[in-house]
C-alpha cells in the first residue's frame, strides 16, 4: 500500500480506448466503483457507481461516459472524493468491463485501451491491460482506509471472464 504524506483525496480515473471499426458493432467499456463497508470489507458492495448513476452522498462521481470510445482524449472519467467518504466505508475498488451486449470482447479485442488514475497531477496507476488481454473485465486499483483514516492505493490489476453483471460482484472479494 502506497500513500502521500496527507493520504490520498481526490482521484480521477480516466479509460480510453480506440473505436471499433467501420461496420463493427462499438467497443463500450464502462469504469466501475464498488464501495465497501468496513463492517464487511470483502463482502458484497454497499454500493456501486458506474454508467448512469453516482453515488449517494456525490462523492463518486461519473464525469465522463462514451459508448464508442469516439473521441479525443479520455473517453470516461470517474472522480472519487475519497476524503469526503464517510467513515462507514474502508474500501473502495475500482474496475473497468467490457460491454458484452453483441458477443465476447476481450480487452485484446480492443484497440489502445489504456487506464490511468491520478491524485492532481501525480500518476498512482497506469496500465494498458496487457497482463489481462484474455479478460472481459478487470480490477485496477483498490482504495483503503488506514487507521488514521488516511487513504491509500494497492494496484490490483486483475482479470475476469465476467458479464459486467457478474463483475460487479466479484470484483470486490478477496483474492490473496
Amino acid at each position: 500500500m502506497t500513500g502521500l504524506n496527507k493520504g490520498l483525496r481526490k482521484i480521477e480515473v480516466a479509460l480510453k480506448w480506440d473505436p471499433s471499426p467501420t461496420g463493427e458493432p462499438p467497443n463500450d467499456l464502462d469504469i466501475v466503483a464498488g464501495t465497501y463497508r468496513a463492517t464487511d470489507p470483502y463482502g458484497e458492495p454497499a454500493y456501486l457507481v458506474h454508467f448512469d448513476s453516482r453515488s449517494p452522498d456525490g462523492t463518486i462521481n461519473l464525469n465522463r461516459d462514451s459508448r464508442t470510445g469516439q473521441g479525443l482524449g479520455t473517453d470516461e472519467s470517474m472522480t472519487l472524493e475519497l476524503e469526503r467518504l464517510s467513515s462507514e466505508y474502508s474500501r473502495v475498488v475500482v474496475g473497468i468491463a467490457i460491454q458484452q451486449r453483441s458477443g465476447r470482447k476481450t480487452f485484446g479485442d480492443v484497440p489502445n485501451t489504456s487506464v490511468r488514475i491520478l491524485d492532481g497531477y501525480t500518476e498512482l496507476i497506469k496500465s494498458d491491460f496487457t497482463g489481462v488481454s484474455e479478460a472481459t473485465a478487470a480490477t485496477v486499483a483498490v482504495f483503503t482506509r488506514g487507521d488514521s483514516g488516511e487513504w491509500g492505493i494497492q494496484s490490483a490489476i486483475r482479470g475476469f471472464d465476467a458479464a459486467p453483471e457478474d463483475f460487479a460482484h466479484l470484483m470486490g472479494k478477496n483474492y490473496s
